[in-house]
C-alpha cells in the first residue's frame, strides 16, 4: 500500500493492491480511501486501486468555498487519470465516475457505478418515489440546515448503512468526527445530483460514454437506487445492471468478494469482447 499526496491540489492518494490493472477507486460521501481496502484484497493481484481521499474526507483538505465544489472533486479525480484506467466509484463517488465517463471517455477504459446516487434519474422516471425519499431525507437535511453537522451526519449514516455496518453509538469518536466533517459535501452539490445541473442527461450526452459499464447495487438498498441503475443502463450505450443478494447501499464495504467477484467477471467479459 502507498500513500502520498498530490501538491498540486494537497489531495491525498492512498494505493491500494499491487495489480497490472490500474483502476481509479473514488468513494462514498463520509467515508475516505481506505474504505476500498476490503475489495482491494479481494481482488488480490488483479487490480492496483488509485484512491484519493474527496474533499472533507480522509487525509485530504476541507473545500476552501471558491469556485464549485463539485468542480473541485472532479477535478481531485481527473488529475488521477493519467492515462486511460477502469474507474469504480460508490455513491457520490459513483456520480463522479460517471461524469468522468461521459465528458472524459477517452481517458476511461470501463466504468463500475456502485449505487450513483443521480437523483435526477428518479425524478424523470419515477417521481413519486423523490417524494418518498424527500421525506425520509428531511431529518438530516434539517440538521444540515441548522449546521448541526454531528447530528446531520448520524442521521445519514443511519438511512443509508440500515444494517450494513455498525451503529453509530458503537463507531469511535475519530469515525464519528470524520463523517460529521464530512457531511458538509451533502449540501453543495445537490443541485447536480437532484437537477442535473450539468446536463449529464441531456440528449446525447450519454452515448458519449460509449465504455463498457457494469451497474452494481444490492438486493436490500433503497427504491431510488432501483430506478437510477436501471435508469442509467437504458440511457448508456454499453451498461449492464447486476446485484448482489443480501447487500445493502454500501455493499462494496460489507461485501467486498460479491463485488469483486461481479467486477472480474466483467473485467473479463470486457477483455474476451475486445479480443474477439
Amino acid at each position: 500500500m502507498k500513500d502520498e499526496a498530490s501538491s498540486s491540489q494537497a489531495t491525498f492518494v492512498r494505493q491500494l493492491g499491487e495489480g497490472e490493472r490500474k483502476v481509479l477507486a473514488l468513494h462514498c460521501t463520509i467515508a475516505h480511501s481506505r474504505a476500498w481496502a476490503g475489495l482491494a484484497a479481494a481482488l488480490k493481484d488483479e487490480a492496483t486501486l488509485i484512491a484519493p481521499d474527496m474533499l472533507f474526507h480522509g487525509q485530504s483538505p476541507d473545500w476552501d468555498g471558491e469556485g464549485d465544489v463539485f468542480e473541485a472533486v472532479t477535478r481531485q479525480a481527473l488529475d488521477q487519470l493519467t492515462e486511460p484506467m477502469d474507474v469504480i466509484g460508490h455513491s457520490f463517488g459513483g456520480m463522479i465516475a460517471l461524469r468522468l465517463a461521459v465528458e472524459y471517455p477517452e481517458l476511461v477504459r470501463s466504468a463500475v457505478l456502485i449505487e450513483p446516487v443521480f437523483f435526477a434519474v428518479v425524478k424523470h422516471d419515477a417521481p413519486h418515489l423523490v417524494q418518498d425519499h424527500d421525506r425520509e431525507a428531511q431529518p438530516y437535511l434539517t440538521a444540515l440546515a441548522a449546521k448541526d453537522y454531528r447530528l446531520a451526519a448520524r442521521l445519514f449514516n443511519r438511512m443509508w448503512t440500515l444494517d450494513d455496518g455498525p451503529r453509530w453509538p458503537d463507531l469511535p469518536e475519530r469515525t464519528r468526527a470524520a463523517m460529521e466533517r464530512g457531511i458538509q459535501l451533502v449540501a453543495p452539490v445537490e443541485d447536480v445530483l437532484f437537477d442535473d445541473r450539468l446536463g449529464l442527461l441531456k440528449a446525447g450526452q450519454p452515448d458519449r460514454a460509449t465504455m463498457p459499464v457494469l451497474l452494481l447495487r444490492g438486493s436490500r438498498t433503497q427504491p431510488t437506487i432501483q430506478v437510477i441503475n436501471t435508469g442509467l443502463q437504458n440511457r448508456l450505450p454499453s451498461a449492464s445492471d447486476r446485484v448482489i443478494d443480501g447487500a445493502g447501499h454500501m455493499l462494496p464495504i460489507s461485501h467486498p468478494h460479491e463485488t469483486a467477484e461481479q467486477m472480474l467477471r466483467f473485467w473479463g467479459a470486457k477483455e474476451n469482447t475486445r479480443s474477439e
